[in-house]
């Protein structure tokens, strides 16, 4: 619900990173020709696409070529990561996940944009009706990473996006190459987050199977144990940062992000 260039939220912390460190290059990426385009594509075009767009804006993008810094917020931060272990050309450096979530979210539609609109709730109700239908999957944004533990069989087959980058069916040995290629992968958890469920998705935890009461860290996890993305081999090297910060989702201030973000864009 949010575009590359919004004043109050990315056009704002794209001034406030090219304040705090002069000279750097900072794109915002766009996904469309206009901001309503780019805002509406982040409900309804196939995150497939959109990661492909964004490969290719990456790559003819001159200033980029020596490698980049990428920094997502909420959905951005798993669409990222699809970015990483997609197109290692030009290589991203580190990865700052803000509130991403990367085993997925569940249940409700939680504070969507504009809480009247009858857009949100035939958003809700479709995936409440059908979020693994073939249809459902490639037209809306959020059934993408619709991760339901009561349903695991029907993720893991019918999920076209987010069973894919977490290995779900089978190893893709490349992308378990390029993500283990980053220096840093950092992940921001929101405390006090209301709007991802389960938050600790945030840190790539997840329920336990079958249920959706207890939670489980992601060294708890198969993927994790079976090191079938690199995290386990990552972890050991350091290359895994974990943040917590208090508050709801996307709610931090500036100085708890110039001091614990920007360094590692420096």
């Amino acid at each position: 619900g949010d575009s590359c260039c919004n004043p109050v939220s990315m056009g704002y912390v794209q001034k406030l990173v090219e304040k705090k460190i002069p000279g750097i290059y900072v794109l915002s990426l766009k996904i469309g020709s206009n901001m309503i385009q780019d805002m509406e594509n982040s409900f309804f075009m196939n995150v497939n696409d959109q990661v492909r767009e964004v490969c290719s804006q990456l790559a003819t993008d001159p200033h980029l070529h020596g490698g980049y810094n990428a920094m997502g917020f909420s959905q951005g931060g798993q669409f990222l990561r699809a970015v990483a272990q997609r197109c290692p050309a030009p290589p991203m450096l580190n990865l700052i996940s803000i509130g991403g979530q990367h085993q997925g979210r569940v249940f409700g539609f939680p504070r969507c944009p504009g809480e009247s609109s009858h857009v949100c709730d035939w958003i809700r109700k479709t995936l409440d009706l059908g979020a693994y239908t073939k249809a459902v999957q490639e037209h809306l944004v959020q059934a993408e990473y619709w991760h339901d533990p009561l349903k695991e069989e029907d993720y893991r087959k019918n999920s076209i996006f987010l069973a894919d980058i977490n290995q779900e069916r089978g190893i893709n040995e490349t992308y378990k190459k390029n993500l283990m290629a980053l220096k840093k992968f950092v992940m921001v958890k929101f405390l006090n987050d209301t709007m991802v469920d389960p938050p600790i998705s945030e840190w790539f935890g997840f329920y336990k199977s079958g249920q959706a009461k207890e939670t489980i860290p992601l060294q708890e996890t198969s993927l994790y144990k079976e090191d079938r993305l690199g995290l386990q081999e990552m972890d050991k090297a350091g290359k895994l940062v974990f943040l917590g910060v208090k508050g709801d989702h996307l709610h931090f201030s500036e100085e708890w992000f110039d001091s614990t973000i920007l360094p590692f864009l420096h």
